[in-house]
């Protein structure tokens, strides 16, 4: 019985998603008609563009990594009833958590235990920015809108004080960001790929442990439970409170991860502009999946 309904929510889900994506997908061919361009054409570049070769594939999986990472946070906000706005603020401050490591001296740690650290770093700095944010709804009653959006501004703030300030190029203070990082400090890329293999194990692993935590465990129907009714919960000793927290520091950290691999895997180094807009992006891929996991991989790669 269990199995049987599983298989029949998750065909509900593909059925749902699939006409979404038709939806929008004639929505935009009408408008381009309207402005005089040719669909097929438009359709016809994006896939030679990004599909006709490996080298282009992987630089499309590139782009994918970052935004599958912060759409699966957005899941565990969401599911817990928050707009967690304050993602790319959590994307930044984790590039920058991720970067306080890689700037020790070389001999400091093994190149390796570093990469380590800065990953784990850079999920602790999304982390905490992410409890920011919830506390100031908790606590002082900011709504997690409004606290977020400034979050943003104020991690914006800081990336832009550092790289112009203390991390500044040797002579030079210059919107292309720090120094690049030593070589031995990038995530190792095989010839012809724009993607490190560890970046795409991270991200699946990631997706994979956000749809087993959500529709499999005890804490994902807790959760569920405070997004749909929190005062619900509660008569069942459910803290909305306290698991409102848990998400948006579970949803941080994820972002956080994405910050770190942009600087360790794309970049090399610090820039301001390192979020790339992938936190706004991923609100918009987890609405279009109706705030399910299973057909977020797919939205976020087209």
């Amino acid at each position: 019985m269990d199995s049987s309904a599983s298989v029949s929510r998750a065909g509900s889900t593909l059925l749902q998603v699939i006409g979404i994506m038709i939806l929008a997908a004639g929505a935009v061919c009408l408008l381009l008609i309207a402005l005089d361009f040719s669909p097929t054409a438009i359709v016809g570049a994006m896939f030679s563009g990004s599909l006709t070769s490996w080298l282009k594939f992987s630089q499309t999986l590139s782009i994918w990594v970052p935004l599958l990472l912060c759409s699966c946070g957005l899941l565990f906000t969401f599911h817990a009833g928050l707009w967690n706005i304050g993602v790319e603020g959590q994307v930044v401050m984790g590039a920058i958590a991720a970067t306080i490591l890689l700037r020790l001296p070389e001999t400091t740690l093994p190149p390796t235990l570093i990469l380590i650290g800065s990953l784990t770093a850079a999920c602790i700095g999304g982390s905490l920015w992410g409890i920011l944010a919830g506390l100031l709804k908790n606590r002082g009653g900011v709504n997690e809108i409004f606290g977020g959006l400034g979050l943003n501004f104020v991690a914006q703030g800081i990336i832009l004080y550092l790289i112009f300030g203390p991390w500044k190029r040797a002579g030079i203070a210059s919107m292309s960001g720090t120094d690049i990082f030593a070589r031995d400090l990038w995530l190792s890329m095989p010839a012809g790929w724009r993607v490190a293999p560890i970046a795409l194990i991270l991200a699946i692993s990631v997706f994979l442990f956000s749809l087993l935590l959500l529709n499999r465990t005890r804490f994902g129907l807790r959760v569920k439970a405070v997004g749909i009714n929190a005062r619900a919960a509660q008569l069942f000793h459910i803290r909305p409170e306290r698991y409102g927290l848990l998400a948006i520091l579970i949803g941080g950290g994820m972002a956080g991860l994405a910050g770190g691999l942009q600087v360790i895997g794309v970049y090399h180094r610090l820039i301001p502009a390192v979020s790339s807009g992938y936190g706004y992006l991923g609100l918009l891929v987890v609405m279009l999946a109706g705030y399910k996991a299973l057909p977020v991989p797919l939205i976020t790669l087209f």
